[in-house]
């Protein structure tokens, strides 16, 4: 796949998008009391949009479900650790990742979250594709391509001799 048929998103215009949403979120009068990161591609957004709108309570669901560029695992799986269920009890949630591809990792977590309770769930996502079987409240852009994001764009940072592509770290003394 060339990067022409990529979606590009730099970190500067991750922060734009990022102020873009919370200004739409914002601006519904939707008051979250607590912004839920998917792990780990929703960690960085679900970061700087829990700034943005001014709410401290953060958490995180980690989910994997690809395990390779455009390869993914039969179905999405909650990992360890797992949130305090009891914390959101009652309250509202924004629920954040980096994009709705299929949709199914966020219906997982939606589902899950609906489960214990919670007074509203909302979901907001940078980038959602036009397969998702879940409509997100909130997105930045839609797009039917291959993002590049700027915190999984580059390899792994590795430990001594490189290992395929992956960058090395200067041996500690």
């Amino acid at each position: 796949m060339s990067s022409t048929e990529r979606e590009i998103l730099t970190w500067d215009l991750f922060g734009e998008a990022s102020r873009e949403l919370a200004r739409d979120i914002a601006g519904s009068g939707f008051r979250p009391d607590m912004v839920i990161a998917v792990a780990r591609g929703g960690l960085l957004p679900a970061g700087a949009i829990s700034y943005a709108l001014g709410v401290k309570a953060a958490g995180t669901l980690n989910v994997e479900f690809y395990s390779d560029i455009e390869e993914t695992l039969p179905d999405p799986v909650v990992l360890e650790p797992l949130l305090d269920t009891d914390a959101i009890v009652g309250k509202n949630l924004l629920v954040v990742d980096d994009v709705a591809d299929s949709g199914r990792t966020l219906d997982l977590v939606l589902e899950l979250l609906r489960r214990h309770q919670p007074a509203q769930v909302r979901s907001a996502v940078l980038y959602t594709k036009p397969r998702t079987i879940v409509q997100p409240d909130f997105s930045w852009r839609e797009t039917d391509r291959w993002i590049n994001f700027p915190w999984s764009s580059k390899p792994p940072v590795v430990s001594g001799a490189t290992s395929g592509d992956g960058e090395t770290a200067p041996a500690v003394p």
